[in-house]
């Protein structure tokens, strides 16, 4: 369907609407590149511009990706780390998709039984798996030497940045929890114990130290060498649960693939840890409806619905036989039947009239089985975390990349001499993990093919709200015919939802009078049987930072998500 919605951003459960769809105008020049020898996109404009740099070098997308992420680690630390997590999807040139999963684990001393219930500090540091990750990314991807890749990331710790107005802010909100942590205060906050502001130079002199060793000694230097003695002595003296033992025995493994399709296109994602058999479900079940036959409410309410049916999936048990369950055709056409489907006309204002699923308003959705399932699932305004990038070089690499350390400045510890973060996966924050399992989120990576060839190529940041922004951003390119850029400009919905109870029909929608939903599309929704409470929150519902592939031109546009801070740049030509 080539029809351009006005789509504001909706919230299902809280429907919440974010900034006007007003397409390219709402990115400034710096988050938009084209090129047919590849594009980085980042949530920070330097840890884009390092992986451009890579291309410049000769390099491909997988050594892009890496600069990137090590880079990013450095200038955006707020929303990942080194000692955190990530998920990798690579297209390969011959165009294979393999993935990594980095993820995080719980080390095999510890009890969820007798642990503390801790939202922060050394009690919720489990296994880092970033570093693993990134340098198996590198050893069976990358072409240019270690040290040429991590450069970057060495000179913006080493000799600092200036730090951009959005991080000084997430940076300054947990300032009280970072003063408990000698390091995490030493790193992230000045002398007097302040927070610095936008515009500071940030240097990180321990942080240059240990990308350095990583960079002579690769995985080792990180999970058995120096930094890992450093790291078992920073958790023993202070009641920590990670080893030596544990940090030896951490591997980044294959990333589970899972696979589905949305309107003749191929959505390829990572399973379980992450969230990719989540965003097919979702998009599996919204296309059993045909968008050409409703209004725009009517349409953004059945997005909505069945992104809330998808994530009565979240937190199941992990098998193989789940993944192929969740991502087949018959159980999205089984859950379609729950959608409450408006019946409008294509430009109509709604008649108020339901048919399939629940036809009461406020009528309650989703299996019973899944309520609780995600209970305690909540990404606050200006908290939304992770951070994601996407590189694309010009012989038919491709790179999906999200990295995290849970919440804003993670475990808000920092062991001295080493200078970063360590991600919160134990406590209760991710759900109960037992030793040695790896810890489930809404990460989800995603590459759309069509006939084979790369089509979009994204991700995003923002908690539980990966999954409905990434799945939004796909059905925005394919059935509206949007740009990559278009659709991110444009408005999110996200089925914010009390499990114990189901979808109760509440919408918070954007009221302002010169850009948000007009009066008469307020009154639809009324008529729908929603009812209607206006609550703005820019950037909250997930930040996508990816790439659309032009196949007739070999041509990739780079698009950064215009409610963040990130660029999307392109290399410079050879003279």
């Amino acid at each position: 369907m080539n029809r351009p919605r006005r789509l504001r951003a909706l919230a299902l459960g809280t429907l919440v609407a974010l900034a006007p769809a007003t397409g390219l105008a709402a990115q400034s020049a710096a988050q938009v590149a084209r090129s047919e020898h590849g594009v980085v996109v980042a949530a920070q404009p330097l840890a884009a511009a390092a992986g451009a740099r890579m291309l410049e070098l000769g390099g491909n997308a997988a050594d892009a990706a890496v600069a990137a992420a090590f880079a990013i680690s450095v200038v955006e630390p707020s929303m990942n780390s080194i000692g955190g997590r990530n998920q990798i999807l690579i297209r390969t040139p011959s165009g294979e998709i393999v993935g990594i999963d980095g993820t995080t684990t719980v080390p095999l001393g510890y009890d969820p039984a007798t642990a503390p219930q801790a939202s922060f500090g050394y009690a919720t540091v489990g296994v880092p798996g970033t570093v693993g990750g990134l340098m198996r990314l590198h050893s069976e991807h990358g072409s240019l030497p270690l040290s040429t890749v991590m450069a970057p990331a060495i000179d913006y710790a080493e000799h600092g940045f200036r730090i951009l107005p959005g991080e000084a802010r997430r940076q300054a909100g947990p300032r009280a929890q970072l003063l408990e942590s000698a390091g995490a205060s030493r790193y992230y906050l000045k002398a007097d114990g302040s927070s610095y502001r936008p515009g500071d130079r940030l240097v990180q002199t321990d942080m240059a130290w240990t990308l350095k060793r990583i960079a002579e000694g690769g995985r080792d230097a990180f999970y058995e060498g120096a930094i890992a003695e450093k790291i078992a002595a920073d958790m023993t003296a202070n009641d920590g649960f990670l080893t030596m033992e544990a940090l030896a025995a951490y591997e980044a493994e294959d990333a589970r693939i899972v696979r589905g399709t949305y309107r003749g296109y191929e959505i390829v994602g990572s399973g379980i840890p992450a969230s990719g058999a989540i965003s097919i479900l979702a998009l599996q079940i919204a296309e059993q409806f045909d968008p050409t036959t409703m209004n725009e409410e009517a349409w953004a309410s059945v997005i909505a619905q069945s992104i809330a049916l998808a994530l009565g999936e979240y937190r199941r048990p992990d098998s193989d036989s789940s993944a192929v369950r969740v991502t087949s055709k018959e159980w999205a056409r089984q859950l379609a039947e729950r959608v409450r489907v408006p019946e409008t006309a294509a430009g109509g204002a709604g008649s108020g009239n339901v048919r399939g699923g629940s036809a009461e308003p406020g009528g309650r959705l989703g299996p019973a089985s899944a309520r609780g399932a995600a209970a305690g699932i909540e990404l606050p305004p200006e908290n939304g975390h992770t951070t994601h990038l996407s590189a694309a070089d010009g012989n038919g690499m491709a790179v999906a990349l999200t990295q995290t350390i849970g919440p804003s400045m993670g475990s808000k510890v920092a062991s001295p001499g080493l200078g970063f973060l360590y991600a919160s996966t134990l406590g209760g924050y991710l759900g109960v993990s037992e030793p040695g399992e790896r810890a489930r989120s809404g990460i989800a990576p995603l590459m759309v093919l069509k006939d084979g060839e790369p089509f979009l190529v994204l991700g995003a940041a923002g908690g539980i709200r990966i999954i409905s922004a990434g799945v939004q951003a796909i059905t925005r390119v394919i059935d509206d015919g949007l740009s990559l850029p278009d659709a991110l400009a444009a408005p999110r919905v996200h089925p914010n939802i009390d499990f114990d109870s189901g979808f109760m029909g509440e919408l918070s929608v954007e009221a302002d009078p010169d850009d948000g939903w007009s009066e008469a599309s307020q009154t639809a929704f009324e008529e729908l049987g929603f009812e209607i409470a206006p609550t703005p929150f820019p950037g909250a519902f997930g930040r996508i930072h990816g790439l659309q592939y032009d196949a007739e031109t070999r041509t990739w546009l780079g698009a950064a998500d215009p409610d963040w801070e990130g660029a999307a740049v392109s290399p410079r030509p050879n003279p």
